[in-house]
């Protein structure tokens, strides 16, 4: 029996923290947006551009040089 009342009760405190945290969720939604919004743009804006052909040889060079002190190293 004490299985049952245990289970019961984890489980009606689960789905009423659930409820209150998803209402506090779509209560907020507007200023979680807002907080998102500077990334997502940077994200965008990161993938639309494309790299010049000096800073993919400078990031070349850079791995080279890393490779190369992993094997001395």
């Amino acid at each position: 029996m004490a299985f049952n009342q245990d289970f019961l009760l984890g489980f009606i405190s689960g789905t009423v923290v659930g409820a209150v945290g998803y209402r506090l969720y779509e209560q907020n939604s507007g200023q979680l947006q807002r907080l998102l919004q500077p990334a997502q743009g940077f994200r965008q804006q990161a993938a639309t551009q494309q790299p010049s052909l000096e800073e993919l040889v400078a990031q070349k060079e850079r791995l080279e040089d890393l490779i190369a002190e992993m094997k001395l190293g």
